[in-house]
């Protein structure tokens, strides 16, 4: 289903009350959050949540001109798409408890959308097309998904079930972090946290070795699956095992949003949490001063902190910190997304009419392969259409007028999206020093999703609270924490 070029967002309606550099704020802060995407927000929601009594001042900052990180939109002939990360599992229960709590529409799919068309392209012909049709009958709709997946069955055999109970066990796995406060422990480290879960196995593998290893069908890891991994992470199936899973967990039933953007779950959260928020102010350094933080910006401020937590991924940033701290290295995979109106061109695959087009066109790994999938967004009418295209690389002007015989509007964005995956995978710490200095996106190397993230920050804000109050959290199973209040609602759609 990134931070890099923004999109304007339509923000303004939220009251977040925010300083600019010729009106310099006080310096002092108990907190400082980089980053106002979904990590750096649900930190500061859950700080508060489960620390209600204590008047802690929490400054955010930014380096864009709008809230969200990753999370986005873009605006086509006068139409809002997602952008970024797009969509989220129905038990997804972070997400869903903030939509709820926020009053946000879920913003589910349509029938018409649970029913899309799907065709493999290998850069030459098709694969494999599902049957399609205009029919708005329901019965004439489910005799057409019944053919599609006796068809995929007899393609793809009975690793279609084993990817289903794959899929299955993982999420049962990652539900144990929605558990009480109670018998769940506060995790110091990513490494413990995934071992509670019994989830860490998986990033020591590639995904193609975990489901060789399940007797997967080759065809259903070249084809299906392949598709799968490119779409949601840009990469193939040779991505950590644990990244994987959640990628086909993403490409199930009943996904949904946030009606008007996801982003509006960060822009709430930060609303509700009176945050001190600090937009287009790019922390420059960081340094521990002894006792505290002095964090400096680019716009010549600076400010100081008891706590603070970087939650942005710092691979493609230039934060200073004194002394060094030590992290693995790792590149993030960049996804080019081309939002574009106009028509496809059915010669370019092959086929006599735009009609016969599928409405998602995925693709297996090669490298004469110029991008990684391409969607329709909308139907505007039968010449008229919103596409998305994903892609490790700019797709030039020559190549898409080659793609589409028409384009009347089109929108580049270029996401640092994800982690470049690897196995096994190595962690940064969350606890950066000795003191108070924390980082949210070491979990992202198991998966990034809007969910992982809130997962992360939520025990974050717990190992803080934890820390201050002298606990020693190490992830022993018989840790408790000191603040109660425990069960996760897990709403209903």
């Amino acid at each position: 289903m990134i931070p890099a070029i923004l999109i304007i967002l339509s923000i303004l309606s939220f009251s977040i009350p925010s300083f600019s550099s010729d009106q310099p704020p006080q310096s002092t802060s108990d907190v400082c959050i980089i980053g106002s995407g979904i990590a750096g927000s649900s930190v500061a929601h859950f700080l508060r949540k489960y620390s209600p009594a204590t008047p802690t001042k929490i400054r955010m900052f930014d380096r864009h001109p709008a809230v969200g990180g990753r999370m986005a939109t873009v605006t086509i002939a006068g139409e809002t798409f997602e952008a970024g990360a797009s969509i989220l599992h129905p038990k997804n229960y972070h997400a869903l408890n903030f939509t709820h709590m926020l009053n946000l529409k879920v913003n589910g799919p349509s029938a018409s959308e649970s029913s899309i068309s799907l065709g493999i392209w290998d850069g030459r012909k098709f694969l494999f097309k599902t049957i399609d049709s205009d029919s708005k009958n329901q019965l004439v709709q489910y005799l057409i998904s019944l053919a599609n997946s006796i068809r995929m069955l007899f393609r793809y055999g009975i690793s279609l079930l084993k990817m289903n109970n794959f899929i299955e066990v993982t999420v049962d796995n990652f539900l144990k972090y929605y558990e009480s406060k109670e018998s769940r422990p506060i995790f110091s480290n990513v490494e413990d946290m995934l071992k509670w879960s019994d989830l860490y196995n998986l990033t020591t593998k590639t995904l193609e070795e975990e489901l060789i290893g399940l007797k997967f069908s080759p065809l259903l890891i070249q084809e299906l699956i392949t598709v799968i991994t490119r779409i949601n992470y840009g990469q193939s199936v040779r991505i950590s095992g644990l990244a994987g899973a959640v990628s086909l967990a993403g490409s199930g039933g009943d996904l949904w949003s946030v009606e008007g953007g996801n982003w509006q779950m960060a822009a709430g959260l930060i609303n509700q949490s009176d945050v001190a928020l600090h937009l287009q102010e790019e922390i420059s350094s960081i340094t521990n001063a002894g006792g505290f933080y002095e964090l400096n910006s680019t716009n010549g401020n600076s400010y100081t902190c008891q706590i603070a937590v970087v939650a942005t991924p710092l691979d493609e940033l230039a934060i200073q910190f004194t002394p060094e701290i030590s992290v693995p290295e790792r590149k993030l995979q960049h996804t080019h997304a081309t939002f574009i109106r106009g028509v496809l061109n059915p010669a370019y695959f092959g086929l006599n009419a735009v009609s016969d087009i599928p409405e998602l066109v995925g693709t297996i790994e090669s490298s004469e392969l110029p991008f990684t999938c391409i969607s329709v967004l909308k139907k505007h009418d039968a010449n008229d259409f919103t596409y998305k295209l994903f892609s490790r690389q700019s797709l030039t002007d020559v190549l898409l007028d080659q793609i589409f015989s028409i384009r009347n509007e089109m929108m580049r964005i270029n996401w640092g999206a994800y982690p470049h995956y690897h196995a096994p995978e190595e962690f940064a710490p969350f606890i950066l020093d000795d003191m108070h200095l924390y980082y949210v996106n070491a979990f992202e190397n198991a998966a990034s999703t809007m969910e992982t993230s809130a997962v992360a920050a939520e025990n974050m804000a717990r190992l803080i609270l934890s820390r201050l109050a002298g606990q020693q959290p190490l992830g022993s199973y018989g840790l408790k924490s000191s603040t109660s209040d425990s069960n996760l609602q897990h709403p209903e759609l």
